[in-house]
């Protein structure tokens, strides 16, 4: 009997990473709810319906294998001399720019991270990786955030800043973009998010290993 793979822990993360990687889809441009993975069943959920006019402009979801934790944080203070910032405890997020329509979620692709966009929400690092989708007849050949158009940045951006944003409030807007970086430093976020991921992760699979082994005795 056979079972889908859990999209965070049972996809491989591509064995080039960090050069090229795997991508789950959870938004795409025109999707009025928004998605997101259900961490404990692996099941793509319906987070709340899309209250505003803003719409993920790319493709959008996370890299399998990668978790936000004390490396990416440390790396997110590093470059703004910041303290206090930790990792938001959730897989990578990336976008993906492609020329073509990609007309729903729940799907996986390959990537090629050309930078990002250093995101602080609170206290907490959540970078968004930029990729260009592998094969992409328009944008495939770019290597670099310098090669991307800069109203596609100013449009990612603009959504990160203002997606949770209530009209005529005045509440101090949480989220902020410190940098936009470009690749080597993106291929830097991944690596750390893979390190995080296994340190955290690989501790609970020799756990589980050793209670086998014991039960076994």
């Amino acid at each position: 009997m056979f079972s889908k793979p859990h999209p965070w822990h049972g996809i491989n993360i591509g064995d080039d990473a960090p050069n090229k990687i795997k991508v789950f889809i959870e938004l795409v441009p025109g999707d009025t709810m928004k998605y997101e993975l259900d961490k404990e069943s692996g099941y793509l959920k319906v987070d709340r319906p899309q209250r505003f006019s803003n719409i993920c402009p790319m493709p959008y979801g996370f890299v399998p294998k990668t978790l936000c934790s004390d490396r990416v944080g440390e790396f997110c203070m590093e470059k703004t001399g910041r303290e206090g910032i930790v990792g938001d405890g959730d897989p990578l997020d990336i976008c993906v720019i492609t020329e073509r329509n990609i007309p729903h979620g729940n799907l996986i692709l390959d990537a090629i991270p050309v930078g990002g966009l250093r995101m602080i929400d609170g206290e907490e690092a959540d970078d968004k990786i930029i990729a260009v989708l592998s094969g992409d007849a328009s944008f495939g050949q770019m290597r670099d955030i310098e090669e991307v158009p800069k109203h596609m940045i100013d449009r990612l951006s603009h959504y990160f800043l203002t997606y949770k944003e209530k009209p005529f409030s005045d509440e101090e807007r949480e989220c902020e973009i410190t940098h936009i970086y470009g690749r080597d430093e993106a291929k830097e976020v991944i690596k750390r998010s893979m390190e995080d991921y296994n340190n955290r992760f690989d501790v609970d699979k020799r756990k589980l290993l050793k209670m086998i082994q014991t039960g076994l005795k």
